[in-house]
């Protein structure tokens, strides 16, 4: 099925992990100026908890099952190979956040951002922003050359003493993706302390940067769609190759985060003001689109529907091995059932806050 990632190299693990630095930084931010830091430092490591407990559920599905009901083995063989070789050192790898199954990379990274944000936060909020990004990039570049191979050996040896089966694993980087969420952290932060302002980035007089974003896109548009068509020459191929490592979050990655972030916010903030009729329509519907009340309400609950849609996964999963491949229709049938399924847990959640909100105005009544 197409999507927007085969049109470029943004996906939306790369929204998922900047967007929620952007909004620790906006929220517990707040907490912070006001003199209340140990109230946040102890709620940004209880949400961290509240992520681990997630894991852990999530890992029990995916693990336990094959283990106590052997149908569930071999649809998931051929993506835990190394689980089905060793159960009891992958489970304890994948326990202590250092084995990272398919689809399940987002939290453990998420979880060691939160353990270090009430440390950056501060920095931010204390006017070294720039210096807790200049940190970001610093480790970033690092990632790139391969410094993070010594740490990765060391933990792998360390681990191999104990368990000569023991590997780490993850589809994400944490040392390369951390640019995303501490990018989104210091500019949440600058928001809410003031030191940083829309309008200084953010002008519909001034489309230059939008226009250069513009052509960024399109730029690597055009290169993306060669891979898929094959248009492109052998040399300008290999080239290309050496800067496009998804894991690390190589150079490719941040510059069209950064391009297609910029163009989406400039046309949803000046779109609307703009002298051509086509950006101001084109800022009319993303805005719209954003402002959607069903995306909103699976928003507000997006832990819940982050995990509720592995779940969908690994069902499918199973589904799909038992039976013969769908024809087109019916794999779009399933695509926008699991997408209609997502408001499911939204809703529970939705339910659970409203009754504990009850609960406490009757106790306080």
């Amino acid at each position: 099925m197409l999507n927007h990632s085969s049109l470029g190299y943004v996906q939306d693990a790369q929204g998922f992990v900047f967007i929620s630095g952007l909004i620790v930084g906006l929220y517990y931010a707040k907490g912070y100026l006001k003199g209340r830091s140990l109230e946040m430092d102890t709620k940004i490591y209880a949400r961290a908890g509240l992520l681990y407990r997630y894991s852990l559920v999530l890992l029990g599905l995916l693990f336990v099952l094959p283990l106590v009901f052997p149908t569930f083995a071999a649809p998931w063989e051929r993506f835990y190979a190394d689980f089905f070789r060793d159960p009891l050192t992958i489970g304890m790898g994948a326990l202590i956040l250092l084995y990272q199954p398919t689809y399940m990379d987002i939290l453990p990274q998420y979880i060691l951002y939160l353990l270090l944000t009430p440390f950056l936060i501060r920095l931010a909020l204390n006017g070294k922003g720039v210096q807790v990004l200049g940190g970001s990039i610093a480790v970033w570049l690092l990632t790139q050359i391969g410094a993070h191979t010594l740490l990765i050996t060391a933990i792998e040896e360390a681990g191999q003493s104990v368990a000569p089966d023991f590997i780490t694993r993850a589809g994400f980087n944490p040392m390369g993706w951390q640019l995303l969420f501490v990018s989104g952290l210091v500019i949440g932060a600058g928001l809410t302390k003031g030191t940083l302002k829309i309008g200084d980035w953010f002008d519909a007089s001034r489309p230059g940067p939008a226009l250069t974003s513009l052509a960024l896109v399109v730029y690597f548009m055009v290169m993306r769609l060669g891979f898929t068509f094959d248009y492109l020459p052998d040399h300008v191929v290999q080239a290309f190759r050496m800067l496009d490592h998804r894991t690390t979050f190589s150079l490719i990655y941040p510059i069209n985060f950064l391009a297609l972030g910029y163009l989406v916010t400039w046309l949803i903030i000046c779109g609307p003001h703009a002298a051509s009729p086509i950006v101001q329509k084109a800022g009319w519907v993303l805005k719209g689109l954003f402002m959607m009340e069903f995306l909103r309400f699976l928003g507000r609950h997006s832990l819940q529907v982050y995990a509720f849609h592995l779940v969908l996964v690994f069902a499918m999963y199973f589904v799909d091995f038992y039976t013969e491949e769908f024809n087109e229709v019916a794999k779009t049938g399933i695509v926008l059932s699991g997408v209609a399924l997502l408001a499911v847990p939204a809703w529970l959640h939705e339910q659970k806050q409203k009754a504990k909100t009850a609960q406490r105005a009757a106790a306080r009544t």
